[in-house]
């Protein structure tokens, strides 16, 4: 008897160990899983360099990484102290990103303020928590992963995940939270110093047309508003935010070949005769020749080079025809000589904006593309497009002019 008591227990002492080798298969297989989900959450993460889209994707990174109900990122405003939820997700995600919290103030700030991560399994009756958020948005806050998020040392912010699904939040979910924390602040630095570029490329960009504007002190503010209208009415047209980037590139350099028209015909302060009107005319090649000398600025070159081109073939400076013209080219037109029929010239009043509509609307299908114009003009309908700001505009039918 005894010995057969011995067995009896040498066999449960051998399924505890086989049981406790299960649990530990268990615990690295769920490790291994929740890896190989980091290190495809963060293949995701990196792959655009879109500010908004990098903040988005940490958030669903975040949610899924941790099983949780819901997430947030926040921001640092170093200006003025303060964190900010860029990034909210959930229902009332929106209500959420109107909140501001002072550094040190709330869990979130706690963390922020003091660079440490937590894992807070009562929320509500922690010291700490702010229920600003749940008030906000009726949402009933249970536990949290806090993290802050770091670029070299710095923290620029903080990643929450709420309320886990299944289980509680552990060190070792903190440890991963973590590691997806030091990717999120990787993707959101690479693509602050994009848009830090993009941005510059853009000012230059600016700076260049307003230079050559100075020129001619009839034209000031011409480039920016065949700008605004041009993204005005792109806004009706479904352009995809590739076309629009490359619609505002276009709008901003389409008269770029004017720097090598002739002062004596660009600051004319009469109508151009046929002479310099021809030479007029060539700056859309001239500014063609000019962009194919940057490498990365070639694909505005359709929109500024066919911006005078005509939906009837009758355009300049290659005669093409409806769709051949680069749309980007058929929405400048219409902005441009929207704007030249409302401003003022010293020879002539400018018209009214209702005026230069019907011109528009007149050579619609001749002059222009018919689409481009009623998306133009749903957008003047719709207060997108103000452009008359001379007193006294007169109302004249002298058709469309362009230069």
């Amino acid at each position: 008897m005894p010995e057969e008591l011995q067995e009896i227990e040498k066999l449960r002492t051998r399924v505890k160990e086989l049981e406790s080798w299960k649990t530990l298969a268990q615990k690295e297989s769920a490790k291994e899983e929740q890896l190989r989900t980091l290190t495809k959450l963060s293949a995701i993460l990196n792959s655009t360099l879109d500010p908004k889209e990098v903040q988005k994707r940490a958030m669903e990174a975040a949610t899924e990484l941790m099983t949780a109900e819901v997430g947030s990122l926040l921001l640092v405003d170093e200006k003025n102290n303060e964190l900010y939820f860029e990034v909210a997700l959930g229902e009332k995600g929106a209500h959420v990103k109107e909140l501001r919290l002072k550094i040190g103030e709330g869990i979130a700030g706690w963390v922020a303020q003091h660079g440490e991560s937590l894992i807070v399994e009562d929320v509500q009756n922690d010291p700490r928590f702010a229920k600003k958020a749940d008030k906000k948005s009726s949402f009933v806050t249970r536990d949290m992963i806090c993290v802050p998020v770091r670029i070299k040392d710095k923290t620029i912010g903080v990643l929450q995940a709420i309320n886990k699904e299944e289980g509680a939040f552990a060190q070792e979910h903190l440890e991963l939270f973590q590691m997806l924390a030091n990717q999120v602040g990787i993707a959101i630095e690479n693509a602050r110093l994009m848009e830090d570029l993009r941005q510059t490329f853009f000012e230059t960009a600016e700076a260049l047309a307003e230079a050559i504007e100075k020129r001619d002190p009839y034209t000031g503010g011409h480039t920016k508003r065949v700008l605004t209208y041009s993204m005005a009415a792109a806004e009706y047209m479904g352009l995809s935010p590739e076309e629009m980037e490359q619609l505002k590139l276009s709008a901003i350099l389409h008269d770029i070949g004017k720097i090598g028209v002739e002062d004596r015909i660009l600051r004319k302060q009469a109508s151009l005769n046929d002479e310099e009107f021809g030479l007029m005319k060539t700056h859309p090649r001239m500014g063609a020749e000019i962009m194919q000398h940057v490498e990365k600025l070639k694909h505005v070159i359709p929109g500024m080079k066919y911006h005078h081109e005509r939906f009837d073939g009758k355009g300049y400076p290659d005669g093409l025809k409806d769709v051949e013209i680069p749309l980007i080219a058929r929405i400048i037109s219409v902005a441009d000589t929207f704007d030249a029929m409302t401003s003022d010239r010293p020879y002539r009043k400018g018209l009214s904006d209702e005026a230069a509509i019907s011109e528009l609307m007149k050579f619609s299908a001749i002059q222009f593309d018919p689409d481009v114009v009623k998306a133009f003009k749903e957008a003047h309908k719709d207060g997108k497009i103000i452009s008359c700001k001379f007193k006294n505009c007169e109302e004249k039918t002298e058709g469309p002019k362009t230069t």
